[in-house]
C-alpha cells in the first residue's frame, strides 16, 4: 500500500507541476524515478543525523535558510544546502566541515515556442526533473526543510521525495509565492490561480510548519488550516558596529569604484590616507573627516515590491530642504543588491541632477555588506510585503549593527519596528524626507553611536 502511494504521488507531483501544459510522458519518467529508488529509499538514514535545506532561489542571498544550515550543522547535522549558484555564501557557511553545498542549474526557459502558460509549464517540469535528481541523489536525510516562496513545483516535489526517502517535511514559509506572482501577471491570471491553489493544498502536507510573524501564523491556521510555529529572524553575530579601521579599509575599497567614496578634496596632506568619510594617518590612526556626509543605507533585490521612486522623492525634497538654506549634511545613499529592476532605477537616478545628494548602488561580497551596514548613520527599509504577512530581513540586521531604521509601512511591520521605540515609520516620500532631516534625539537610538545622522546634522557642511 506504501508503495502504491508513493507512485501515486510521483504521478500527481508530475501532473500538478506542468504535465498538463507539458509533456505527457513525463509520468513515464518520474514512475521509473520512484520504482528505482524504492529499493534503497531508506538508505543513509541508520540513526544519522542528516538535513537538506533547499532554496529555488540564489542561496547565498537566502540567509535565513543560510541561519537555518549553520544552527542545524552546530548541532551536529550534516546539511546538504540545495540551491541557485549567484552570491557567494558567507566563509562561516562555506567552512563548515558539516556543510555540502548543491547547487542547481538556473532555468530561465525551458522553450520559446507556444503561449507564455506553455512555457511556463515546461519550466516547471523541467524544474521538477531537476530538484527529483538532486534530491534523490544525495544521502537520504532525516528532515528536509524547504523556503516557500518560490514553492512551485518544489513542494509537492519535496513531499514525495520525503514519502520515498522517510524524511520529514518542513516548510518555512517567509510569504506566499502567489501573492508575489501577482505583481507581473495580476491576482485572477490562470498562472497565479494554480500557484495559490498548488500552495494551498500540497503546503497543508508537511509535517511542520515555520513562519516568520504572528500574523503569518494566524492567517495559515484560519485560510489554509495549517498549524505554524513563529520563529522570528535575529540578527547574525557578524552584523554589529564596524571599528573605525574596518570602515576605512572598505571605503576605499569602494572608493575604486564608486566616486562618492572618493575624498572630496585633491589637496590631501602627504600624511594621510583619506576617503569621502575617514583619514588614516602615518601613525595608524582612524579618524572621520572633519564634516563628512551622512551615510545612508538601503538594500534590496530590486524587485516589484520595493517601490524605490518613494526614496528618490525624499532625496530630492532633501536637497530641497538644503539648497532652501536649511542647514543638513550631504548625503551619500548607498542601495546594494542585484534583480530585475536594477536598471531601471539606475536610468531614473541618472536623469535627477542632485548636488548634496550622491547615490550608488553597488554589490557587496557576503563579508562586506555587514561593515557597510556597521558603518552607516542611517538604515531605509521600502520593502512592502505581497502579503502583508512577512518581515524585512535587511532591517533585521540594520538592528543588528545598531544602525537608526526608518521603514515603510506595511501591515505587520509593527511586529518589527515599533514607531519612535526601536526606528521610524513612514508611509509616503514626505515622511521620510521629514525623517531624514529631523534634528532632535530619539529614545530609541544609541546615545553612544557618535556616527547617528542626529548629530550629524550639528556638524558644518562640507565644503565643496
Amino acid at each position: 500500500m506504501a508503495r502504491l502511494r508513493c507512485l501515486f504521488a510521483v504521478f500527481l507531483v508530475v501532473f500538478v507541476g506542468g504535465l498538463s501544459f507539458a509533456d505527457p510522458s513525463a509520468s513515464l519518467v518520474c514512475m521509473g524515478a520512484a520504482l528505482v529508488t524504492w529499493v534503497g529509499w531508506r538508505r543513509g538514514r541508520g540513526g544519522r543525523r542528516v538535513a537538506c535545506v533547499l532554496v529555488m532561489g540564489d542561496l547565498g542571498r537566502s540567509p535565513r535558510m543560510l541561519y537555518h544550515t549553520l544552527s542545524l550543522a552546530r548541532h551536529g547535522f550534516s546539511v546538504t544546502a540545495v540551491g541557485y549558484h549567484g552570491a557567494k555564501p558567507h566563509r562561516d557557511v562555506l567552512n563548515n566541515d558539516n556543510i555540502k553545498i548543491v547547487y542547481l542549474t538556473e532555468i530561465k526557459t525551458a522553450t520559446k515556442f507556444g503561449p507564455k502558460v506553455f512555457q511556463y509549464g515546461v519550466k516547471i517540469f523541467v524544474q521538477t526533473l531537476q530538484i527529483c535528481y538532486v534530491l534523490l541523489k544525495i544521502d537520504a536525510p532525516s528532515y528536509m526543510l524547504l523556503q516557500n516562496p518560490p514553492g512551485l513545483p518544489a513542494i509537492a516535489v519535496v513531499w514525495t521525495i520525503c514519502l520515498l526517502r522517510g524524511s520529514k517535511f518542513i516548510i518555512d514559509w517567509h510569504n506566499y509565492g502567489y501573492t508575489i506572482m501577482g505583481l507581473t501577471h495580476g491576482d485572477h491570471h490562470p498562472i497565479v490561480l494554480i500557484a495559490k491553489w498548488y500552495e494551498h493544498f500540497f503546503g497543508k502536507l508537511s509535517d511542520l510548519n515555520l513562519c516568520v510573524t504572528e500574523a503569518m501564523k494566524e492567517d495559515l491556521r484560519v485560510n489554509w488550516s495549517i498549524k505554524a510555529i513563529t520563529l522570528y529572524d535575529s540578527p547574525s553575530p557578524i552584523f554589529r558596529e564596524s571599528p573605525l579601521e574596518l570602515q576605512h579599509v572598505l571605503f576605499k575599497k569602494l572608493a575604486d569604484d564608486f566616486a562618492p567614496f572618493r575624498a572630496r578634496t585633491e589637496s590631501v596632506p602627504s600624511n594621510l590616507e583619506q576617503t569621502a568619510f575617514t583619514e588614516l594617518s602615518i601613525t595608524g590612526d582612524v579618524t572621520y573627516v572633519h564634516g563628512r556626509p551622512a551615510l545612508l543605507l538601503s538594500s534590496t533585490s530590486w524587485t516589484e515590491d520595493e517601490d524605490f521612486s518613494i526614496l528618490l522623492k525624499a532625496l530630492e525634497e532633501y536637497e530641497g530642504f538644503i539648497t532652501s538654506g536649511i542647514k543638513l549634511p550631504s548625503l551619500v545613499c548607498v542601495i546594494t543588491g542585484k534583480g530585475p529592476l536594477k536598471k531601471f532605477y539606475n536610468h531614473q537616478i541618472e536623469k535627477i541632477n542632485f548636488k548634496y545628494v550622491h547615490i550608488c548602488t553597488p554589490w557587496l561580497e557576503a563579508e562586506d555588506y555587514p561593515v557597510l551596514l556597521g558603518s552607516g548613520d542611517l538604515g531605509v527599509c521600502l520593502h512592502k510585503s505581497t502579503s502583508g504577512l512577512d518581515l524585512p530581513m535587511k532591517v533585521v540586521d540594520m538592528f543588528g549593527c545598531h544602525l537608526p531604521v526608518c521603514a515603510l509601512y506595511f501591515q505587520c511591520l509593527p511586529e518589527l519596528v515599533k514607531h519612535e521605540e526601536n526606528g521610524l515609520i513612514f508611509k509616503n516620500s514626505h515622511e521620510l524626507a521629514e525623517q531624514l532631516k529631523m534634528n532632535h534625539g530619539m529614545p530609541w537610538m544609541r546615545k553612544s553611536r557618535v556616527k547617528l545622522i542626529l548629530e550629524l546634522l550639528s556638524m558644518p557642511m562640507n565644503a565643496k
